[in-house]
């Protein structure tokens, strides 16, 4: 198959193309490397790298229209920094839109996107949470435009699946607490963790069921891509020291959440297990291992977050 993998050198996408590519598929991807690592593509026959923007329309259409893929696997997104709104909706809303425009005009036969389950809000109604729930997302510029982008994708007549993502997690992953830990780990700076828990995926799991949506399987609309069981974030500390060998002399502070922040976040899988014939096979501490032993053979030199994190 043809693929077309927009941010390709990012986590999800650079995992999901050295899938692909195994396989015999011709990838190309686009990315402009604000936090995708140029260390996450291997050179290799089949694959295309373009270093730009998704906010250029004019480069958008003339690859979409030269390369003509089968598949658009849109897995690039604004969330550098939490306060630059302008890039957000550039790339967020506008990208897509420049995306969509091109599919719609080249004929794609069908387009991925990975969402947040921040369009679900900071405080969801239910949990778990279904695919009933309503599409309220705020708090954050990276999900209002996400959502944005996500409803554009929607109307657009595109056959599509939205898979909306639990805390994606594994190597290449340099947002979220994980990387974070392992950062002021080794660095011997102080850590803290929120009371709350979250619904963990590990990234090969991911890809399993992004590979099937590629090859045409499930129906389209929004799945749920999660784990289905949520862990208390000490829970997550807690391998990650196990992963590092690491003995600590004190407990690690355990700090109460916000009065905005959910105590939990859990999505519920059992459509997309029913319709993908999909769960996932990889226990958390095995996950942890593995992304630990990525970040010591490749470091990290920065982490990133769509939130603001408070220090202390």
């Amino acid at each position: 198959m043809k693929v077309m993998i927009t941010g390709g050198a990012g986590f999800i996408g650079s995992h999901l193309a050295d899938r692909l590519l195994k396989r015999g598929d011709e990838i190309m991807v686009i990315d402009n490397f604000a936090t995708g690592r140029r260390d996450n593509l291997t050179p290799q026959n089949g694959l295309t790298v373009v270093e730009d923007t998704i906010a250029d329309r004019n480069l958008v259409f003339k690859l979409v229209d030269g390369f003509k893929p089968e598949v658009i696997v849109h897995a690039a997104c604004s969330y550098k920094d939490p306060d630059n709104w302008d890039e957000d909706a550039r790339t967020n809303v506008t990208g897509t839109i420049n995306l969509v425009n091109a599919a719609q005009k080249t004929g794609v036969g069908r387009m991925i996107y990975y969402q947040t389950a921040l369009r679900y809000g900071l405080i969801p109604i239910e949990q778990p949470i279904t695919l009933n729930h309503p599409v309220v997302a705020g708090g954050s510029s990276y999900a209002i435009s996400k959502t944005a982008a996500e409803q554009y994708i929607e109307i657009s007549g595109i056959n599509f699946i939205s898979f909306v993502l639990a805390n994606a997690y594994g190597p290449r992953n340099i947002s979220g607490p994980l990387p974070t830990f392992f950062h002021r780990l080794i660095n011997d700076k102080p850590c803290f963790v929120m009371d709350t828990r979250r619904d963990f995926i590990f990234v090969s799991d991911l890809i399993d069921i992004s590979e099937m949506a590629v090859d045409g399987k499930g129906n389209a609309g929004s799945y749920h891509v999660s784990s289905g069981t949520d862990y208390a974030i000490k829970e997550l500390f807690d391998a990650t020291i196990k992963a590092l060998h690491i003995n600590l002399d004190q407990e690690v502070e355990v700090r109460p959440r916000n009065p905005d922040d959910v105590y939990t976040i859990l999505l519920d899988p059992s459509k997309t297990e029913a319709d993908f014939d999909w769960k996932i096979t990889t226990p958390l501490a095995e996950g942890v291992q593995s992304a630990i032993d990525y970040y010591k053979t490749y470091g990290i030199t920065e982490t990133f977050t769509h939130l603001r994190i408070e220090e202390k």
